[in-house]
C-alpha cells in the first residue's frame, strides 16, 4: 500500500482514494501499539452498516450515500456527528468499495483545546510521532498493518480546521487489482 505524504483537509473522499492508490511512498511512522487504528469509534474497513449504526448511537447522526457513476462498486457518503467531548459538529466523509469504508475522514473547525484532545487521543492510543509541516498545514501519521490514520490541521484567518483520515490499504489494494485486471493491465 502506498500513501501520499499530505492529504488536505476537506479533500473529496473519492479524490483521496485516487490519490492514495497512485501516490509515491511517503515518510511513514509506525506506532508501537497493536490496537486497530480508529478515531471517535470510527475505523476504515468498517461496513457502511457499522458506520451508520455507530453514527446513530453517537447522536442520531445519519449517513447520506450516493453510488459513483464511474464505478458502481464505489459509494461516497457524507454526514455529521457531534464530537462527544467538545460538543462540536464533525463532518463525516467516506468512500466505500463494495460497502466497506476504504477512506473515512472526520473534519471540523476546532478550538485549540479540541485539536489538542484529538492529537493527545491519537498519541495515547497509537504512540508519539513527529508532526510534519508543509506550508500552512501540519500532519501526524500512524501506519500499521496496511492501515493508516492521519491527523491534519491548518490555521487560516485565526480559524483551525482539523481532520482525521482513516485509510484501509487492503480495501484499496483489492479494488486497484480488480480495476487493473478488468482493463487487462498487469
Amino acid at each position: 500500500m502506498r500513501f501520499r505524504p499530505m492529504l488536505f483537509a476537506g479533500t473529496s473522499p473519492l479524490l483521496a482514494v485516487m490519490l492514495l492508490a497512485t501516490a509515491p511512498l511517503g515518510a511513514q511512522t509506525v506506532a508501537v501499539a497493536t490496537s486497530p487504528l480508529e478515531f471517535l469509534g470510527f475505523r476504515a474497513g468498517s461496513t457502511l452498516e457499522e458506520i451508520s449504526s455507530h453514527m446513530r448511537a453517537l447522536d442520531g447522526g445519519t449517513l447520506r450515500c450516493d453510488r459513483s457513476r464511474a464505478d458502481r462498486r464505489v459509494t461516497e457518503c457524507r454526514g455529521t456527528i457531534t464530537d462527544p467531548e467538545a460538543g462540536e459538529t464533525v463532518r463525516v466523509w467516506l468512500s466505500a468499495i463494495d460497502s466497506v469504508a476504504a477512506v473515512l475522514t472526520l473534519s471540523s473547525d476546532v478550538a485549540p483545546d479540541q485539536l489538542d484532545r484529538w492529537r493527545s487521543t491519537l498519541e495515547r492510543n497509537f504512540g508519539r510521532v513527529d508532526a510534519k509541516v508543509q506550508g500552512t498545514q501540519w500532519m501526524m501519521q500512524w501506519v500499521r498493518q496496511g492501515r493508516m490514520a492521519r491527523l491534519t490541521w491548518k490555521v487560516q484567518r485565526n480559524e483551525r480546521v482539523a481532520s482525521v483520515s482513516l485509510v484501509d490499504g487492503h480495501v484499496l489494494d483489492g479494488w486497484g487489482r480488480e480495476r487493473r485486471s478488468s482493463r487487462g493491465g498487469s
